[in-house]
């Protein structure tokens, strides 16, 4: 017998559910929701894309595109969410304040919001806004997991110190509640930690299938 990760199914069938300009327009705040945050620049959407083994997150190499709250349905009662991309300097400023003030909405109220995948870019880690989040969730007592994206873009060694470094100083300023791994989309890399992570917080971590 075969022990897989259910959660690896699912997303295999995620499917697009709804877009949101603000909360009021959000799915039904019941089930388990688990969203996807990051600057616009730290491979948020190609992230998603691999995790669900499909094409549902829109990537450009224009930074910034995600605009909206994107749902993507795993089960009747499980969703990934794309938050909208932060901290793109060609986004105008009143559109930039609105996606914070709904993006705060959505952190602040939903429920069924059981924990962050934040995304940054290994060779850029904690910027003003990655502290932002983190402070966020530590305040929310909302788990949070972060995926150091693009780890192939530097060497094993530059990317495991890396790791260590940033996971140092995460501990230092907010405990040890807050986990991190290395993850490279192309290379398919850190998947599976990624699933665990996934699954635990959707429930289905004592449910394996054959």
């Amino acid at each position: 017998m075969q022990v897989k990760n259910p959660i690896l199914g699912l997303c295999q069938q995620a499917k697009f559910a709804l877009s949101a300009a603000k909360v009021d327009q959000c799915p039904d705040d019941q089930g388990y929701e688990v969203a996807f945050a990051g600057r616009s620049n730290a491979g948020k959407s190609s992230a998603l894309n691999t995790l669900t083994h499909a094409s549902l997150a829109r990537t450009s190499k224009t930074p910034g595109r995600t605009q909206l709250l994107n749902f993507f349905s795993l089960d009747d009662e499980r969703r990934l969410v794309d938050l909208p991309g932060y901290g793109y300097a060609k986004v105008p400023i009143p559109l930039k304040q609105h996606w914070q003030k709904h993006l705060e909405a959505y952190l602040g109220s939903r429920e069924c919001l059981k924990g962050l995948i934040l995304m940054m870019d290994v060779r850029h880690p904690m910027t003003d806004f990655d502290k932002m989040m983190l402070d966020w969730s530590q305040a929310a007592g909302m788990p949070m997991h972060i995926l150091l994206t693009k780890a192939d873009k530097l060497t094993f060694g530059a990317a495991k110190n890396t790791l260590l470094k940033v996971q140092s100083e995460i501990r230092k300023g907010w405990g040890d509640t807050v986990t991190i791994q290395l993850f490279s989309a192309p290379k398919r890399q850190g998947l599976e930690e990624a699933y665990g992570v996934l699954a635990n917080w959707m429930e289905l971590a004592d449910k394996p299938t054959e």
